[in-house]
């Protein structure tokens, strides 16, 4: 390193001591590095497990004249990732003020997107989930939902400066014209999860045990109205209890997540994963299972559980009911998500076709978690200087 790159690698790291004032600098000390961590380590095994499950689904979809290369889906997963992190950087940027603008005007503009689905959509793999920009496809209800649960969280907040505002009963209008929507594509998963997002909010937000006990009865009729008249959940629900019905999926998801034993067969071993569908999106926390053994999947649910419980610990001192709300929707969100799709793979629950967040491969999935990501990083950042102590505080002294 010469003289002069050495004297501006220095002043580079100076500019980003505690008294740096610049934006950057800003940014550098007020964000949760702890948390920022946690998501580079699920983004990183997520490359990793694609890498692991390319070469079974480009098997799976090579045929009528077009052979995909074996890492045909990390190369692509790796573009998504080259453009889902500054996005993410970006977003984390944001004032709490312009993050509460963005989810507001992004759900409104989402939710018309959502509606047009069953216009314009088109259909894949059984389901009407995504529109054609004609550069790619587009899932509007992936990109719903880390703005629509900000978006509720402000509505809900609304509580805490005028009781009489009817935000719950406006809040659940909304969620239910989503689930509507949704059901129609159809997509039972993401229904339910959008139902808990709104649970959680409400229950944070300090509504009566008499109102949530009645809700949750609500959700548990719901839940058998829709296993009565709804086809797509009878299926689900019977495949997963009866085992009526095509139950490939799950068997082999099964077959392949326990085929590898504690320690996994290791990097490209896996055999199980050829007869696995969607080895790179809904099963692959199986093929992690299969290629790096079940301690690995133990070690990603436990990240998860960190990512969960970190953002929570942060929140016990918050004061502002919006923010507190906001990212502890939008941690819910990732957490419901992830636990779903995991238990989907371990086979304690129907399967739902939702991906596992941060890992599967996906182009909306992927830079849509990156905006949820980027605002929850915005909501959960702290400026040092407000959490001086007294004696800091009194003298004028500095950290």
């Amino acid at each position: 390193m010469t003289d002069t790159a050495a004297i501006r690698r220095k002043k580079q790291v100076a500019r980003l001591g505690r008294a740096d004032r610049s934006p950057l600098g800003l940014w550098f000390w007020e964000i949760d590095r702890v948390l920022l961590t946690l998501i580079t380590v699920l983004i990183a095994i997520g490359l990793v497990a694609v890498a692991a499950a390319s070469p079974s689904a480009a098997h799976r979809y090579s045929g009528a004249g077009v052979t995909f290369a074996p890492l045909h889906y990390f190369w692509r997963q790796l573009f998504w990732v080259s453009l889902s992190v500054p996005v993410m950087l970006w977003v984390s940027t944001f004032s709490k003020v312009t993050a509460r603008r963005f989810a507001l005007a992004g759900a409104a503009f989402m939710t018309v997107m959502l509606a047009l689905v069953p216009i314009i959509g088109f259909e894949k793999n059984g389901a009407t989930r995504w529109l054609d920009l004609g550069i790619g496809q587009f899932q509007p209800s992936e990109f719903l939902k880390p703005l629509f649960v900000v978006s509720l969280a402000w509505l809900l907040s609304l509580r805490q400066q005028d009781k009489s505002l009817p935000v719950v009963p406006l809040s659940g209008a909304l969620v239910g014209v989503i689930a509507i929507l949704l059901m129609k594509q159809p997509d039972f998963g993401q229904t339910i999860l959008f139902g808990a997002m709104w649970m959680a909010l409400l229950l944070l937000s300090g509504v009566s045990a008499r109102l949530i006990g009645g809700l949750v009865g609500a959700g548990f009729v719901g839940v058998v109205c829709a296993y009565l008249f709804y086809p797509t959940a009878t299926s689900r629900i019977n495949n997963f209890i009866y085992g009526e019905g095509d139950t490939y999926q799950v068997d082999k998801a099964h077959a392949t997540i326990t085929g590898g034993g504690l320690f996994g067969t290791g990097p490209g071993g896996g055999v199980a994963k050829f007869q696995l569908p969607e080895a790179h999106t809904d099963y692959i926390f199986s093929v992690i299972g299969e290629e790096f053994g079940l301690i690995a999947c133990l070690a990603v649910a436990l990240i998860f559980l960190a990512v969960v419980v970190r953002v929570f610990l942060k929140l016990l001192d918050e004061e502002d009911q919006f923010t507190m709300l906001a990212a502890a929707g939008l941690t819910t969100q990732i957490g419901v998500q992830a636990t779903i799709n995991m238990a989907v793979n371990l086979q304690l629950a129907p399967s739902k076709g939702m991906t596992l967040p941060l890992i599967s491969y996906g182009g909306s999935s992927m830079i849509a978690l990156a905006i949820g990501m980027g605002l929850l990083l915005a909501f959960t950042r702290r400026n040092p200087y407000l959490h001086r102590s007294p004696y800091v505080v009194k003298w004028g002294g500095q950290r």
